[in-house]
C-alpha cells in the first residue's frame, strides 16, 4: 500500500518568482526555476540547512543550524485573490509576498497536509513543510508600493498565506507546468 496517495487535484503553475539572496523578500517574476536539493539556486532561502528563526524559538535558540524546510514559498492564486479583495485591492502582486510558486486549481491550498508532495509528471517534486503564517514583512513590501494597504495584509491573509516547502526531486519548474497533489495516506492525529 502506498504511503503517499495521489489525489485528483492538480495545480497549474501560473506564477514563478525568484527572491535574490540578501535584502528584501520581493520576488522577481521568472519563466522557470532551476530547483536543486538546496532549493531555488541563488535565492534568499536557498540551502540544505539554515539558521533557526523566531518561528522555532520554542525548540532552539535563534541561529541554531537546522534542516531547511522553508526553501520555497508556495501560494494559491485563488487565495491571493480573496486576500486582495479583503484588502480592498483589485489584485495583489505575488512578488510582494516573496512567492516562489503560485498554483491555480487546488482548493483550500494553505491547509493541505504537511508532508504532501506536489509533483510535475515524471519530474520535479517538492515536499510541503506546513502552513506559512502571515507576518508583517510582506505588508512592508505592499505598503512601499500601495500606501495604506500594507497593514491590511496580515489579517487578510490569515489562513490563506500558502505553505513552505523543500525540494525532494530537483529539476526545472516552468510556467504552465501542472503539479499533482499527493497526500500522506494516514488518518488525522487523534490523541
Amino acid at each position: 500500500m502506498p504511503v503517499m496517495r495521489e489525489t485528483e487535484y492538480q495545480g497549474e503553475v501560473v506564477w514563478l518568482g525568484h527572491v535574490p539572496a540578501g535584502g528584501s523578500i520581493r520576488a522577481s517574476a521568472v519563466k522557470a526555476l532551476d530547483l536543486g536539493f538546496a532549493g531555488d539556486r541563488g535565492a534568499r532561502h536557498e540551502g540544505v540547512n539554515r539558521a533557526s528563526c523566531v518561528r522555532m524559538k520554542n525548540l532552539y535558540p535563534q541561529g541554531t543550524e537546522i534542516r531547511n524546510v522553508r526553501q520555497l514559498s508556495v501560494l494559491s492564486a485563488e487565495e491571493i485573490e480573496v486576500t486582495a479583495q479583503e484588502m480592498a485591492l483589485d489584485q495583489l502582486d505575488p512578488s510582494f509576498l516573496g512567492a516562489s510558486i503560485v498554483l491555480r486549481g487546488i482548493p483550500d491550498f494553505t491547509h493541505i497536509p504537511p508532508s504532501s508532495r506536489l509533483q510535475v509528471a515524471g519530474g520535479v517534486t517538492i515536499t510541503v513543510d506546513m502552513e506559512n503564517r502571515p507576518c508583517v514583512i510582506p505588508g512592508r513590501e505592499i505598503e512601499a508600493d500601495l500606501p495604506g494597504h500594507g497593514v491590511a495584509f496580515k489579517p487578510a491573509a490569515k489562513g490563506r498565506r500558502g505553505v513552505t516547502a523543500w525540494v525532494e526531486r530537483p529539476g526545472e519548474l516552468r510556467l504552465g507546468d501542472r503539479m499533482t497533489l499527493f497526500v500522506p495516506d494516514q488518518r488525522a492525529w487523534a490523541p
